[in-house]
């Protein structure tokens, strides 16, 4: 459910478990102070696998539960009792070599192609879809169970020669459908047409869905302009070392229609100028929840300042850290509390779900520290009792009102004019009390966001 892990350990990605395994083997672990490694080393800190040295902050030793950890997962690996404190990395590729060979992966990869090849676009598809979500699973095991990216890449390749397959044959069909229906053979209202011959075409004779239709004829177009472009989308994700999936697939090749969903969340991508100020005015642990991470605008900003950052949002926007590790897609509202809890900055979704969102994350993740950017007028209000509960309940710490306005959030998408910003922002922070409360009294501050920029952007603010 969301980023919440199963017991009895969190897993590490590849480069934080490369770290721990290190770290066991030769008794520490130093980053190099290289952001990557320190980043996959926080990560594994929040998790209680590395403990840092007080004084060498690249320094990192092994915990007991690094060792417990490693020792349960060599047993899930081989179906059997752990034997040893650490575990080689060629004991997970192998064990995951062989789940591949046994799952007949290849094989099924390979009978979508050759049936696409004769020209059976309809079973073809089929067949590639089950690949699809068959390689899905697949590298979804291979990272939560630390192979090397040699393997987890191996995995991403068969999802990508299945997505390929499947998005050739939905073309392929599309395009016979839109033959058919000039052709005068499609069936309307979902009942059969009267042709020449007693027959009509329905969409259930394709296997699609008419938004699926839509979407490949779409994605047909794309390829007629610019011949090999789904192709290239799907090498340079595999290239990326990120996972080509389908909505990733729509985004690249720049097919994907907002729907009712995406409208809904209304992407709004965060300033670098309320960054910039909010980690002038407060500190927060290494580890941070990015629960509506959207397109990363704030999660890229917060590695640049050597954050590690756990990636969600109720869109799927293929959003990935540094580590190559995908956003988890879900709804925030129904994802428990980690038990590494991070602190938790975000832009949240406005509109009807902003004060489930903000009293969710109070009442379950009980986090030391959450910012939110907010809209000023979230101060008012009194009639909703989730409101109430953040802000007289359990009232925030801070508010660090924005006296200048923030440069204009546009959603994602608008190609209209650029309007400037009608809308009061504050950065609410929260912060957790010793006695278990979040206070009772708030002090609200007046910041400009220009105070705060680095001297290059100030520099280029001022030009």
């Amino acid at each position: 459910m969301g980023y919440h892990v199963p017991k009895p350990f969190t897993v590490p990605g590849p480069r934080a478990l490369a770290i721990v395994r290190s770290a066991v083997e030769a008794g520490s672990f130093d980053d190099g102070k290289k952001q990557p490694d320190r980043t996959a080393a926080t990560k594994c800190n929040a998790y209680g696998y590395l403990d840092r040295d007080r004084k060498q902050a690249s320094l990192w030793f092994p915990t007991e539960k690094a060792r417990q950890m490693l020792a349960w997962l060599e047993s899930q690996l081989q179906d059997g009792p752990a034997v040893a404190p650490s575990v080689p990395a060629v004991s997970a590729d192998h064990a995951l070599d062989e789940r591949f060979d046994a799952s007949g992966l290849v094989a099924t990869v390979e009978r979508a192609r050759a049936l696409l090849d004769e020209g059976d676009v309809i079973r073809a598809r089929i067949v590639a879809a089950g690949a699809y979500a068959q390689a899905k699973t697949e590298a979804a095991f291979a990272e939560k169970f630390g192979a090397t990216e040699a393997l987890c890449a191996k995995a991403r390749r068969l999802q990508g020669d299945a997505l390929l397959i499947e998005t050739r044959a939905k073309m392929a069909i599309a395009s016979e459908w839109d033959a058919a229906q000039a052709a005068g053979l499609v069936s309307r209202g979902g009942r059969p047409k009267a042709v020449s011959d007693g027959n009509g075409l329905t969409h259930e004779d394709t296997g699609l869905s008419r938004k699926e239709i839509l979407e490949a004829r779409r994605l047909a177009d794309a390829e007629r302009g610019a011949p090999g472009i789904v192709e290239r989308a799907i090498a340079a994700r595999l290239a990326a070392g990120l996972e080509p999936s389908k909505a990733n697939l729509r985004a690249a090749v720049g097919t994907a229609s907002a729907t009712k969903e995406e409208r809904g969340n209304n992407l709004y991508q965060t300033p670098p100028e309320a960054m910039h100020t909010l980690l002038a005015l407060e500190q927060f642990k290494l580890w941070v929840l990015e629960p509506a991470c959207g397109k990363g605008a704030i999660s890229r900003h917060l590695e640049a300042e050597g954050f590690g950052v756990i990636l969600s949002d109720l869109v799927d926007y293929g959003t990935a850290d540094q580590e190559g590790v995908v956003q988890d897609v879900c709804d925030f509202l129904l994802t428990e509390r980690n038990e590494a809890e991070p602190d938790i900055i975000t832009n949240p979704p406005y509109g009807e779900v902003l004060n489930a969102f903000v009293a969710h994350a109070l009442k379950v993740h009980r986090p030391q520290k959450m910012a939110l950017l907010l809209n000023l007028n979230f101060l008012a209000g009194f009639d909703d009792p989730d409101r109430n509960f953040a802000m007289d309940e359990n009232p925030p710490a801070r508010i660090h009102v924005f006296k200048r306005r923030l440069p204009m959030m546009h959603r994602e998408g608008w190609d209209g004019n650029e309007a400037s910003s009608r809308m009061n922002t504050a950065w609410f922070v929260w912060e957790l009390q010793p006695d278990g409360t979040y206070g009772g009294q708030t002090v609200i501050s007046r910041v400009d966001w220009k105070d705060y920029l680095p001297a290059d952007a100030a520099e280029s603010e001022a030009a």
